[in-house]
């Protein structure tokens, strides 16, 4: 998955909704001042960067070397680390609280990534992931666009965790009890459409990576559909994305 970008290209594609979304996830997964956090699957910082102003002392780990380098600059009293989330470098029941915001559906295995989440957990701490939902998320106006031209395009909503209650069977199948499953949401305000659509040019994830397949031609017909779809601007865009949290 193409994540190997400069982290300004991600914060434009992603960073609008995920730093946002890093409020209500970290409310939701009830994280207090005075926790260690583990952050998993960092990207360049959108949780981290949250996490920090609320007296969490926060560790992050990411497999992308220009997102770990952004953090290092940017959040220079983070600990982190190159690493994946199924590998984690770190010790048995090291933190409060481990976290995975917009990870869990790229994760190569992802109930070894949460099992591992887990382990690093104390016992009574919890672990908490969230995932775009594959219909109402913040991706979702871009592929509503492209099934109009490629109706068996394959977007990310079979991504794992991306539909009501797959994060629970994940959860569960990691060892974690009392699992907890909702939506939680943003509601963004994109000023015109050229601000919406450019970021998707710049080869981020999936979307990005479809767009970039494309000749020139499909790319305009693309942008046109996405355009008379969506409209000149104003408009908002409310991302839904289902967040599980767990006690170990």
């Amino acid at each position: 998955m193409s994540f190997a970008v400069p982290s300004e290209a991600y914060a434009r594609f992603m960073g609008r909704y995920a730093e946002p979304l890093a409020g209500v996830f970290a409310a939701f997964a009830g994280v207090r001042a005075g926790q260690r956090v583990l952050d998993v699957g960092c990207g360049p910082g959108a949780l981290a960067a949250h996490l920090g102003p609320i007296g969490a002392e926060v560790s992050a780990i990411d497999p992308s070397p220009p997102f770990v380098a952004a953090i290092r600059q940017r959040l220079p009293d983070v600990d982190v680390r190159t690493g994946t989330a199924e590998e984690l470098p770190y010790g048995d029941a090291e933190f409060d609280a481990a976290m995975a915001q917009l990870v869990v559906h790229f994760m190569t295995d992802p109930v070894r990534g949460i099992r591992q989440m887990a382990r690093v957990t104390r016992p009574g701490g919890v672990v908490a992931a969230c995932v775009w939902d594959g219909p109402t998320g913040a991706l979702a106006p871009f592929w509503d666009a492209v099934h109009v031209l490629d109706p068996d395009a394959e977007d990310e909503a079979l991504l794992s965790g991306a539909h009501r209650g797959h994060l629970t069977e994940l959860f569960v199948d990691a060892g974690l009890r009392a699992v907890v499953e909702e939506p939680i949401a943003v509601d963004i305000e994109h000023p015109a459409f050229e601000e919406w659509w450019e970021p998707y040019t710049f080869g981020v994830g999936p979307a990005g990576e479809y767009v970039q397949r494309l000749d020139a031609d499909a790319r305009a017909r693309l942008e046109g559909v996405a355009r008379d779809r969506l409209g000149p601007g104003p408009f908002r865009v409310v991302a839904t994305a289902w967040a599980a949290r767990g006690t170990v």
